[in-house]
Order: structure tokens, then sequence, then C-alpha cells
């Protein structure tokens, strides 16, 4: 319970502003004028599947049918996405999405930040913001599957590997 505690105990990295969006403080990104930027996270699913497209882009991942992504986003459980607010204008930064049986487990997928803004704690506080959003919905259980590049980013944050060895397996078509 003691992992639960840290993430959810210190209000420092993320402070609410609705049910739907949440504003990282400036003590997590790192800005000196507070008005001139803005970090906001949302769990509003109207996302513009180009500018979501472009992000997966940025950091290399192969491209995916639009019309799949959106079957995913509408399907999942949960779906956050993280903004830069500059004025009127807001880019889409960051973004993750959660599968779950409602009850106890929930998937962690397609976490992804923009290079321009990765090594500033934004990944941590995305998902942290997923992780609280999970947290509020009593699941209990929850799971990703990492790339080797990054398998040491989700152990700083509390992930483990399975303590009792591999137990996920896989099914592919041929």
């Amino acid at each position: 319970m003691s992992f639960w505690k840290t993430w959810f105990s210190t209000p420092e990295a993320v402070a609410t502003k609705s049910n739907s969006l949440e504003e990282v403080n400036d003590y997590a990104t790192g800005n000196r004028n507070p008005g001139s930027e803005r970090i906001i996270f949302s769990t509003e699913r109207d996302i513009d599947l180009y500018e979501l497209e472009e992000l997966c882009d940025a950091v290399g991942w192969s491209r995916r049918p639009l019309r799949k992504v959106k079957k995913a986003i509408e399907h999942s459980f949960l779906v956050a996405s993280m903004w830069q607010v500059r004025g009127n204008h807001r880019r889409l930064i960051g973004f993750a999405r959660a599968t779950s049986d409602h009850a106890f487990n929930a998937t962690i997928w397609d976490v992804v930040v923009h290079p321009d803004f990765q090594g500033k704690g934004l990944g941590k506080a995305l998902m942290k913001f997923v992780l609280k959003k999970l947290r509020s919905e009593e699941i209990s259980n929850v799971t990703l599957f990492a790339d080797p590049h990054v398998v040491d980013f989700y152990r700083g944050i509390g992930f483990m590997s399975d303590p009792e060895g591999i137990k996920g397996m896989f099914w592919y078509p041929h």
C-alpha cells in the first residue's frame, strides 16, 4: 500500500481543475513564468487523430490505420491527453490510454510524450494522472507492456517486472 500512498498523498505534482482537466504545477514543468505556458491533462476523448498521429510520428512509432486508432480510443476505459497551452493555442504533447474489466484490472497502452517535452518530468506526471484516475475507479491491478528502452522509466515510477516470473503470453496470427 505504501506504493499508492506515495503517488496520491502529495499534491505538489498535479492540481485539480475539474473532472476532466488537470493542470501540472510549475514545479513539474520548471516554468519560471507561469502565465506564459501551461501543461493541461484531459480525459476528453475528442482528440484530433491527425494530431495524435503527428505525436506518434515524432517518437518514431509505426503508423496505424486511423479508423483503428479511433476505435481503440472509443473502446478504452480511460483516455488521457497532455496539452501545452500558450494563450489560445494548444498542442498535444502526450497521450496514454487504458483498457479495463471495470472492476479489478487495467492495462495501460500507447504512452507517448513528444521528444521536446521528454526529460522534464512530464511523462511521470502523465503516468501519475493515469494511475490516479484508475485508482479513483477502484482499479487495483495495473499492467503495461514496455519496450526495453523504457523499462527503467517505468521502474522509476513504481512498476516492476512480474516478481513470479513471466506469466504473460501472446498469440499473434501467422
